[in-house]
């Protein structure tokens, strides 16, 4: 039986890797991603190494591209075996510079865009009584940052959303779980948004510091790749785990958060980012 698997945001990074890595696995990869003419390099690889991809249009920020794209699987194969929710952006700036709307539009395409996507599949692999649904998370997701407060809260959510899952889909033989990485070399920053400051400017200045430093931690990120094998490892686990770290940046920050009471751990980051 051929195996099917489903990626969003394919076009570069994370997605592009872990289409890749799924192809290279012996599943009819469909890469999904908003404009399709981005999909050129990807194609490329496809055909130099006689991989099964097939590109998709799917606009993770519509409901109707969703519906669509969805039917055409099921429509021309009748299954889907994984599904990898990538699709993403950052917002940044502080809280009182991001507008709510700002907000909403983050929680959109961060997380209910997942939710709907999840919606769509989880009745196939209901039927089939089986499939693995994979949501590339954050590191981020388990420890707020300063900067950041609209992005961080849109994987805090999908973190919630990945472990009440568990239960809900776990009764059907649906696998889930949730993948960490740290600092990954993306093209993250293409699609990035900063909010305009228009309150204090020590916000800015903060903001400006955080943004410096993640940029600075993206030149010496893990490769996307890296991302790419443990949704391999992942998926292959004879029991998948709630969750996944990727990288070392994330495995020390959290072994130092799980060591720690969260006042020590507050304090600790307090002086990683603000060195006297």
């Amino acid at each position: 039986m051929e195996k099917v698997a489903l990626v969003t945001g394919s076009s570069s990074g994370i997605g592009y890797e872990t289409a890749l890595a799924l192809a290279r696995d012996g599943y009819q990869t469909f890469a999904s991603m908003r404009d399709t003419s981005k999909a050129k390099e990807l194609t490329k690889a496809a055909d130099n190494e006689k991989l099964p991809i097939r590109i998709l249009a799917l606009d993770v920020d519509k409901e109707e591209s969703i519906v669509d794209a969805i039917k055409e699987i099921i429509s021309d194969i009748g299954r889907i075996d994984v599904l990898v929710n990538n699709a993403g952006y950052g917002q940044f700036g502080c809280t009182e510079d991001v507008t709510v709307d700002e907000f909403r539009k983050q929680f959109e395409t961060n997380f209910f865009s997942v939710v709907r996507i999840i919606q769509e599949v989880a009745p196939f692999m209901r039927k089939q009584g089986s499939g693995i649904i994979v949501n590339i998370s954050s590191v981020a997701g388990r420890m707020g940052l300063p900067g950041s407060p609209a992005y961080i809260s849109s994987k805090f959510a999908l973190e919630g959303l990945g472990e009440c899952l568990r239960y809900e889909l776990g009764m059907f033989g649906i696998k889930t779980t949730l993948i960490e990485p740290g600092v990954i070399k993306t093209k993250f920053f293409e699609s990035m948004k900063i909010s305009d400051s228009k309150t204090d400017p020590k916000y800015k200045q903060l903001t400006d510091k955080m943004l410096a430093g993640f940029k600075m931690m993206v030149e010496m990120g893990s490769p996307s790749s890296q991302v790419a094998d443990v949704v391999i490892k992942a998926i292959h686990d004879k029991e998948i785990l709630p969750r996944y770290i990727v990288g070392t940046d994330a495995a020390m920050f959290m072994e130092a958060k799980n060591s720690k009471s969260d006042l020590e751990f507050e304090k600790y980051m307090s002086k990683e980012l603000f060195p006297a």
